[in-house]
């Protein structure tokens, strides 16, 4: 058996030297200002039990926790989160004392991530915990807290941003959609997949719900948001928005009117969180590296009404981040779009002429691999990469954004913005077969050949069927011919090539484009540059056929 003894495992890392100094020196820091502001320092185990984050308000899926045994048998978990050991804390060992509690912690959490690159299971973090002080004060104490500690750690070079959960809560619930319907439209409006909301909700009645729900994605930057928000739902959110409108106030008056933005489409939490939530970021992050919110129903578990608020900083990704801005800055770096290689780049490419983009040095690029055009006002450079690679680039913040097609967004994941449908590089999604033969009848275990086997799982998941998948690379189309497989998942435009190779289609999956994609801090921190370059694509597209 081979011996592990010199690595580290998957998601883990040494910190030695210079980065452990300039972390300690962040969490020191920190630390010092949350005592300077009444809080109370606390560690929790890094080993608790499992119930602790099983079930109630804020449960934690089984597969994203690190679970063991006790001595005795027992299910034991690592700490995937600080906030419900706290609530433990507080409801035992603080159970005769009266609120409120200022309480701050640094400690790490061990939560499973699922392959994606550069994301850690093991996150160090300083956080704040404010319990039994709710409404307006507690959230404005909260939040000013969360600006010091950036200001503190990144100086002015910051974004802290605030949303609410009462205000997609009260439009959703002022609908009659089925459960399922509601978390799509959830799902697509905190991607801000404009797009697929459109289309999603095209399939119902207009009404000033829908008007607003489709609108949501955009309802963010400073604080003339709340204007169009209250146009466009006419009274049936006020207070939740009069909320906002006090905190942003009250941070405005102590000097951070430039370091806020609103945006009410912010639903990270959402089931968990009960009002206010928030993201901060340092310039030139790829992530957020604060978030937090309110969540007054967690110590009802307890059999406490207690309400509470908090946040969590990612010292390690802060330090990280605010290194990667400084460069940037000193750098004066411009927007970077990352396009697929091959008939993407192509199509692509024909747009940004349309738009008005100095293509010249696309056109003559040699084997360059980065290149830069002039956009309008402002510099653009672009990367050519393969399709897993942009998302790559886009979801880690070394490009702003990217165009990649749909098929390939469905089976990386995501955890970036997707803007538009940019409209060519149509095709198909679909399960295809032997013609004549009947995929579903028999008994049974089907394989299927796919360059998609997430999507091929996900697919046949939904019909309850179990097949054996086999990742193919080339040519899935010659599967079935050789009986390596009953069926195929692959992407095909006119079926041309399934029926010259004996194969049909049995049944569609999805319909593919090419999207545009945006990194989700380089929209917050980048907004004004990304909303005039959008804007130019947009107007190439009206009336264009690629």
């Amino acid at each position: 058996m081979k011996r592990l003894d010199r690595l580290t495992p998957e998601g883990t890392r040494d910190l030695f030297f210079e980065d452990f100094e300039q972390v300690k020196k962040i969490e020191d820091t920190l630390a010092a200002l949350f005592s300077e502001s009444g809080y109370r320092g606390i560690s929790t185990p890094a080993i608790e039990f499992y119930d602790v984050f099983s079930a109630g308000v804020g449960a934690i899926s089984q597969q994203d926790m690190y679970i063991l045994a006790d001595s005795k048998g027992r299910l034991m978990a690592l700490r995937p989160d600080s906030t419900k050991p706290v609530a433990r804390l507080v409801s035992t060992r603080l159970k005769n004392q009266s609120p409120p509690f200022r309480l701050y912690y640094c400690q790490s959490v061990y939560k499973r991530n699922k392959g994606e690159n550069l994301l850690y299971d093991e996150v160090r973090q300083a956080g704040i915990e404010l319990v039994g002080l709710g409404g307006l004060e507690g959230d404005i104490e909260a939040l000013l807290l969360a600006a010091r500690s950036l200001e503190r750690t990144c100086g002015k070079g910051f974004l802290l941003e605030i949303g609410h959960m009462g205000f997609f809560t009260q439009i959703i619930n002022s609908t009659d959609f089925p459960e399922e319907v509601k978390q799509d439209i959830k799902d697509k409006i905190e991607a801000k997949n404009y797009p697929a909301l459109s289309t999603l909700l095209e399939k119902f009645p207009k009404s000033e719900s829908v008007g607003a729900l489709l609108r949501m994605p955009a309802l963010y930057g400073g604080i003339e948001v709340l204007d169009e928000a209250r146009r466009l739902i006419r009274g049936a959110a006020d207070g939740v928005l009069g909320h906002i409108g006090k905190v942003y106030a009250a941070l405005k008056e102590h000097g951070f009117e430039k370091n806020l933005a609103i945006d009410l489409g912010l639903l990270n939490g959402y089931g968990y969180y009960s009002g206010l939530v928030l993201k901060g970021y340092a310039f030139g992050a790829s992530e957020a590296v604060l978030s937090g919110g309110r969540y007054d129903y967690l110590y009802g578990d307890y059999g406490l009404g207690y309400p509470a608020i908090g946040f969590a900083i990612n010292t390690e990704q802060l330090l990280k981040q605010r290194e990667q801005g400084a460069r940037q800055q000193g750098e004066k770096r411009p927007l970077f779009i990352a396009l697929t290689k091959g008939r993407l780049e192509k199509h692509a490419i024909e747009l940004f002429k349309k738009a008005g983009v100095d293509c010249c040095p696309l056109d003559s690029k040699g084997r360059k691999l980065v290149i830069r055009v002039r956009a309008g006002e402002q510099e653009l450079d672009v990367v050519f990469a393969k399709a897993a690679d942009v998302i790559t680039y886009v979801e880690h913040g070394a490009c702003d954004m990217g165009i990649v097609g749909k098929d390939t967004i469905m089976e990386q994941g995501k955890s970036f913005y997707e803007m538009l449908d940019l409209g060519f590089g149509r095709c198909r999604l679909v399960l295809a077969a032997k013609k004549g033969r009947n995929f579903y009848g028999g008994y049974g275990v089907k394989t299927i050949a796919t360059k998609f086997p997430k999507v091929a799982a996900q697919f046949f998941e939904g019909k309850k069927m179990n097949v054996d998948i086999i990742k193919i690379d080339g040519s899935v189309e010659l599967t079935p011919l050789l009986e390596l497989a009953d069926g195929i998942v692959d992407i095909t435009e006119t079926g041309t090539t399934l029926r010259e190779n004996g194969l049909e289609v049995v049944e569609e999956i999805a319909d593919i484009s090419a999207k545009l994609i945006v990194n989700t801090a380089s929209l917050k921190t980048k907004r004004e540059k990304l909303e005039s370059f959008i804007s130019l694509l947009k107007g190439a597209m009206n009336g264009r056929d690629i």
